[in-house]
């Protein structure tokens, strides 16, 4: 790992702890003698108005602290931009699967990572591209999902599956998730779809409340390239990225996913191994 000497900051909005470490981290990088970019968020807390867009705070950095939750922590993911930039993610309360290091070890970890003794976990994402009628009208990268659900007043919509060129089955349903290992303990596991250890190279396809009880997740090869065929009519399904981001889809409209060639590079805390953020997060039994 390069030498540490730029630091970008992303913050979560209207997060109290937020406001409150914002400032003793800005004093402590500086005594550190490390430049620092800093969202429009970040700036905010520490009194500035020099923030950034997000997709500007990346460049230059050799570390970006990540403040907030899963949700600020993908957003960050899609400002990196194929940047091979390490993430350090800190958890400010709640459940995150991704955000492992808590405030508490803020600094700890931090040193650590000036000292270049962390830990990486590498994450690869998804490539989403609709096509229509022949053509790609949108590209997004996702960490860790696509979701294609039924707008807010349609009913069940109906979505075909093909995965290479094998078609898999037509779904009837609320929605269909494309999930990447990653994004397994997200959406997809609130839907009754498996948890993949993030190192399995693996897709996840997960229905949304199925018409046929008998539709289940299935885990394909990352290798493999995933593709939705829309059935519903204009404007009843809905594209979303992560959570986050999306766009109303049209009849006919195919959604594919793809590995993408970017992965995101995740700081992680030497004491937590994945089972051992499951045991925490999903509160599972101690031996």
């Amino acid at each position: 790992m390069p030498a540490i000497r730029t630091v970008g900051i992303f913050s979560k909005p209207n997060a109290p702890a937020a406001a409150e470490v914002v400032p003793r981290l800005l004093e402590w990088i500086a005594e550190q003698n490390l430049e620092t970019r800093l969202d429009e968020e970040t700036a905010r807390y520490a009194g500035r108005d020099t923030g950034l867009p997000r997709p500007e705070v990346p460049e230059g950095c050799d570390l970006v602290i990540v403040l907030g939750g899963d949700g600020t922590l993908l957003s960050a993911a899609r400002a990196i931009g194929g940047r091979e930039v390490p993430l350090f993610p800190v958890n400010l309360g709640g459940l995150g699967f991704l955000t492992a290091i808590t405030l508490d070890e803020l600094f700890a970890e931090l040193r650590r990572a000036l000292r270049g003794e962390h830990r990486i976990g590498k994450r690869k994402m998804l490539k989403v591209e609709i096509q229509r009628e022949g053509l790609a009208v949108a590209r997004y990268e996702a960490l860790n999902d696509a979701v294609i659900t039924k707008s807010s007043l349609a009913r069940m919509i109906d979505l075909e599956a093909h995965a290479d060129q094998m078609f898999i089955c037509a779904y009837k349903a609320d929605g269909l998730i494309v999930a990447t290992a990653t994004g397994s303990t997200a959406y997809s596991l609130s839907a009754g779809g498996p948890i993949i250890f993030p190192s399995v190279a693996a897709f996840c396809l997960t229905p949304i409340c199925p018409h046929m009880l008998t539709n289940r997740p299935v885990i394909v090869p990352e290798t493999m390239v995933i593709r939705i065929v829309n059935r519903a009519s204009d404007d009843e399904a809905y594209l979303t990225i992560d959570g986050q981001v999306g766009e109303p889809l049209r009849a006919g409209d195919q959604i594919v996913c793809r590995t993408s060639t970017y992965a995101i590079h995740l700081v992680r805390p030497p004491r937590m191994m994945f089972f051992d953020v499951l045991r925490e997060k999903l509160k599972w039994g101690e031996r």
